[in-house]
């Protein structure tokens, strides 16, 4: 499945599938960084170029800057990586610093550009290939963001600029002061979390009332060659191998499904739960979590299923648990 995603008409020749390194560092925790940490890094790589992965999503939080860190190791004892794959990190999160205390947003100018400067500071490079802002801020000013973005760009920082989590009518907010567009948004897409399948299939039913995700969203991304990428893709392995203790039906028979097919295709069941949303006209993106080779490689098989429309509206029908109205 080689189908062209948006990322490819900005410039960014990104492989169908991203790793999210959020997994490397060695936890949320603040211990060093060490070798094992690195070697963890390092294996990871291996298996997603393997894969036919190229693209690597970070963010500055990220096991509190150490996924970067690392990352930034790998670089630092094989910089030939840096001109074969494509780097993207995200900003916008400032953790809480005590306990008691919440996260914040912050889209600030201030902020970002300091946010920048650590990222690269981290992974050892000088210019992102994309930055995203990671979650709404209420308090976010477009023209202050796009005066950022300005200096980022001028200064041969970031070389393109996305969101992450955003709305259709958010994304507009912020493009009207942008002198480019805005390439990415990265939402929490899977065969588990089906509100923006649900959002079109609810549209004038009393069911729509219950969906979450924002109307339009996958629309104007659509339209705008925006490209839709998907966090959690893999929905915490449940559909591939986690425990199933506690789980409700409709998950436990996705799962046995997926089985199914994957042993029908004879694939990786890995490959059949990503398929799902590869087989989406959108051109989604899928951002893997894991930072298991061996389940990197059964990732990477994605892009060779072919799902059948009967056989992904059956995997829909059985993960939301009822049929279609």
């Amino acid at each position: 499945m080689s189908r062209s995603i948006s990322l490819h008409k900005h410039g960014i020749n990104a492989s169908r599938l991203a790793l999210g390194c959020m997994g490397l560092g060695g936890g949320w925790n603040r211990n060093p960084v060490t070798a094992a940490n690195v070697k963890e890094a390092h294996e990871a790589v291996d298996a997603a170029l393997e894969a036919g992965i190229n693209m690597f999503d970070h963010a500055d939080i990220y096991t509190f800057g150490k996924a970067e860190q690392v990352f930034g190791e790998v670089l630092k004892e094989r910089p030939e990586l840096r001109d074969r794959i494509i780097l993207q990190s995200k900003c916008g999160i400032v953790l809480a610093q005590a306990e008691g205390q919440s996260n914040r947003f912050d889209f600030s100018k201030d902020h970002i550009l300091n946010s920048v400067d650590g990222i690269l500071s981290r992974l050892g490079v000088g210019q992102l290939d994309v930055l995203l802002l990671h979650r709404p801020d209420p308090l976010m000013e477009p023209d202050e963001i796009a005066e950022a973005f300005g200096k980022l760009k001028q200064a041969g920082k970031v070389k393109r600029f996305g969101v992450s989590n955003m709305s259709a009518a958010q994304m507009r907010l912020i493009q009207a002061s942008l002198d480019e567009p805005l390439v990415a948004n990265q939402l929490e897409l899977s065969l588990l979390k089906l509100d923006w399948l649900d959002s079109v299939v609810h549209v004038n039913q009393d069911a729509g009332k219950q969906v979450s995700y924002p109307e339009g969203t996958t629309e104007y991304c659509r339209l705008e060659n925006v490209q839709i990428q998907a966090w959690s893709p893999l929905a915490r392995g449940l559909f591939s191998g986690a425990s199933l203790e506690g789980a409700a039906s409709n998950v436990k028979d996705t799962a046995a499904l997926v089985a199914k097919l994957a042993e029908e295709k004879g694939t990786s069941r890995e490959a059949i739960v990503l398929a799902f949303l590869l087989r989406h006209p959108a051109g989604i993106q899928p951002v893997i979590g894991t930072v298991k080779p061996e389940r990197i490689i059964a990732s990477g098989k994605a892009t060779d299923v072919e799902l059948s429309r009967e056989e992904w509206y059956l995997l829909y029908t059985t993960s939301r648990g009822r049929k279609m109205p």
